[in-house]
């Protein structure tokens, strides 16, 4: 069971916003459903142009995603963020001074209380100050910890403040971007994980970093994209390649161009392209492959090969 709390705020009377709304249906629409169509994520979604979203609401709704038990909990949360020397807190649209919303410590208590319950929770949250639910506290001289199977997601720094551009949320267009397949890996897998490689790569060294702290043995996936080489093909790669640092030999009858044609090994020649076309194989002796079939040179497993070469001889794709 994977289920997701998605806020959207835009509708603050002290400061309205323009894209938080935009942000939780994007998000939405990506999360609740894989590449083919298949359910991912039960997205439950708030926005304040159907209810005015309070503080008790919120709250109400973040203990409630991780009260029952489930395979994954996602919260994300667009909108206003502030922070003072209490820490930081998720703004609601009934905030006042000195009762600005929900206070992120509050998130941190609620998802370490669902030790037993939910074995990955992702927190992603797209505001200004956000990173400070990554500044754990400390409580007469102890620090709160995150439990095994936490990780955060931030737009910032406790200090910086979150971009729109567009009628969205900057991050969460990155984030959106990553989950439609910019942060996939080979077999289609989008982490938590890659997702913030995604982001990080992109933001400049002026502009606001966005922050991650996890605490997992395991990252599961947010979400399956279309793989970039079809699993029955990847899993040939032992049979092209019967040990990881195995050069496998060309000549003219792989490439198709070539009489006479020898089918086989054109097929072969497919998947080797396919490889390194992702990366995985490359040619030795020569830039292309085509070049490396003309010339009867060979072909090998880059690092990257290698790694799933053993994933698939172990028994683990």
């Amino acid at each position: 069971m994977r289920r997701a709390l998605i806020v959207g705020i835009d509708g603050y009377n002290f400061a309205p916003l323009s894209g938080c709304i935009n942000d939780s249906n994007k998000m939405t629409e990506i999360l609740s459903k894989n590449f083919d169509e298949s359910r991912n994520f039960d997205c439950k979604q708030l926005i304040s142009s159907d209810q005015e979203i309070t503080r008790s609401m919120l709250k109400r709704n973040i203990e409630e995603l991780f009260h029952e038990e489930a395979d994954v909990a996602l919260l994300y949360f667009a909108g206003h963020g502030t922070a003072n020397n209490l820490g930081g807190f998720l703004v609601t649209q009934d905030a006042c001074s000195y009762d600005d919303g929900v206070a992120m410590t509050d998130i941190l208590t609620y998802a370490n209380q669902s030790k037993n319950k939910i074995k990955e929770i992702v927190i992603i949250l797209d505001c200004c100050h956000s990173g400070e639910l990554g500044n754990l506290p400390t409580i007469n001289n102890d620090q709160i910890s995150l439990r095994e199977g936490i990780t955060i997601l931030t737009a910032s720094r406790g200090t910086q403040y979150a971009m729109e551009k567009d009628g969205s949320g900057l991050f969460t267009s990155l984030i959106y971007e990553a989950l439609s397949g910019g942060a996939a890996d080979v077999i289609g897998n989008v982490t938590v994980a890659s997702v913030y490689g995604y982001a990080d790569q992109t933001f400049g060294a002026w502009d606001q970093r966005p922050l991650f702290k996890s605490h997992v043995s395991k990252l599961l996936p947010l979400r399956k994209c279309c793989p970039k080489v079809e699993l029955n093909i990847l899993r040939l790669l032992p049979r092209y390649f019967p040990v990881a640092d195995y050069q496998y030999s060309l000549d003219p009858s792989y490439e198709p161009d070539v009489t006479p044609q020898h089918l086989e090994n054109e097929a072969i020649f497919k998947h080797l392209q396919k490889f390194r076309s992702v990366g995985l194989v490359e040619p030795v002796g020569e830039e292309h492959m085509y070049y490396a079939a003309l010339h009867s040179k060979k072909c090998e497993l880059t690092p990257l090969g290698k790694f799933y070469w053993a994933l698939v001889n172990g028994g683990k794709l």
